[in-house]
């Protein structure tokens, strides 16, 4: 049996495909241990958990609404928290000594501590910015001069060819074909669904109350999943009276779940219930449609379920998701800063009265499920920890 490492980043929706697909390893004899947020991890990874903390600093995802979203996204956050988690994940590694290293594909550190110790390691992509970006000529350039920043931060002498954004042994993407399309994909890619597994249910999520649910009516949850702790409230407000704007006169034909924080003081009609948080993937087998902000995790649950959804894309990465979702015709895009109420009615309506898009939900949910999920992942990992073993133990990345 092997042991593995979790490298993660403070963000709650890159936690919970981890979490899952670490218990399907640990139910397979394995040993698993976690650097990360101990806050964050310990409720979902539970309380006999190694974890080794890194503390967490909360950086300003400025890339949601600065004019250069993809610089910002590096220079304002993922290059600020990965210089935090530098030094607990190379303590981490060299205290674990995992045989593999899983390392979130925005946690570069990670993986540099991987290859600092000589340790294999496999890169968890929650999101597929990095595997379909834009086409800039610039990007690529300019990400791998950020990446140069954490080899020089560690005193790392650079690998030639090696990118820490994708191990060379295994990379792994929560997604399917069927949502990302006919792009190339690097060799040691493998595609395997979202990885879903025991969710607690989060606070305030046990008051949600079933009373009162209408099985005659259409049913929509409105989310923009984790992005609440980042915006700090900047453009909520709007986007949560308009979306309440659209549904106000639509009582006869369905009832929403609004997620929202108590602070938005929202006044909603009656067939409109707000909460904080909710049980989502218990929610979703009884929806019709989603409007959220095109986060990954939401989108591909929602497909899972084949649901189809109405797309508010806020940061680039959900841009990337949102235009996924809508070229597979399981979704519809509108602009989060100011789609209008009468723009997200008619996006709703359609979506829920053209058969097309409910049938390429279930058609690409069928595919999301085809690809294995957290069972499939961990089955990878596992093999590539076998062949670690069978090399001694360790192995150099190079």
């Amino acid at each position: 049996m092997a042991r593995f490492l979790f490298i993660m980043l403070p963000l709650e929706s890159h936690h919970y495909p981890a979490v899952a697909i670490a218990a399907e390893l640990e139910g397979a004899g394995h040993t698993v241990a976690w650097c990360g947020p101990e806050s964050d991890l310990r409720p979902l990874a539970g309380p006999g958990a190694v974890i080794y903390p890194t503390g967490k600093r909360r950086q300003l995802r400025n890339q949601l609404t600065g004019a250069d979203p993809l610089r910002s996204l590096w220079q304002d956050y993922l290059l600020p928290v990965n210089r935090f988690i530098r030094e607990p994940a190379d303590a981490a590694v060299a205290d674990w000594r995992p045989d593999l290293v899983v390392a979130d594909q925005y946690a570069p550190a990670g993986a540099l501590a991987a290859v600092r110790h000589k340790r294999r390691w496999a890169t968890l992509g929650t999101g597929v910015l990095e595997l379909t970006p834009p086409p800039l000529p610039w990007l690529s350039g300019y990400v791998q001069e950020q990446l140069s920043q954490i080899w020089d931060a560690a005193s790392v002498p650079q690998v030639p060819g090696l990118d820490l954004r994708f191990s060379p042994d295994l990379v792994i993407f929560l997604t399917s074909r069927e949502l990302i399309g006919p792009v190339p994909l690097p060799a040691q890619t493998v595609l395997t669904g979202p990885a879903i597994g025991r969710r607690p249910v989060p606070p305030g999520g046990q008051s949600f109350s079933w009373t009162g649910w209408d099985a005659s009516k259409r049913h929509v949850l409105i989310t923009v999943g984790t992005l609440l702790d980042n915006l700090n409230g900047r453009g909520t407000a709007s986007f949560y009276a308009r979306v309440i704007g659209a549904l106000a006169p639509m009582a006869g034909e369905l009832q929403a779940v609004l997620v929202a924080p108590p602070t938005a003081a929202l006044d909603p009609p009656p067939h409109v219930v707000v909460r904080p948080r909710v049980p989502v993937l218990q929610l979703m087998p009884k929806l019709d449609a989603v409007i959220c902000h095109g986060g990954m995790g939401t989108v591909s649950e929602a497909l899972l379920h084949g649901v189809p959804l109405v797309v508010a894309p806020v940061a680039v990465d959900q841009m990337v998701t949102a235009r996924q979702a809508t070229d597979a015709g399981a979704a519809i895009e509108v602009a989060f800063a100011d789609a209008t109420p009468a723009e997200f009615s008619a996006a709703l309506r359609t979506v829920l009265s053209e058969p097309g898009y409910l049938a390429n939900a279930r058609r690409v949910g069928e595919s999301l499920r085809a690809a294995g999920g957290a069972p499939a992942a961990a089955r990878h990992l596992a093999a590539l920890a076998d062949t670690a073993l069978a090399d001694g133990g360790a192995a150099a990345t190079s």
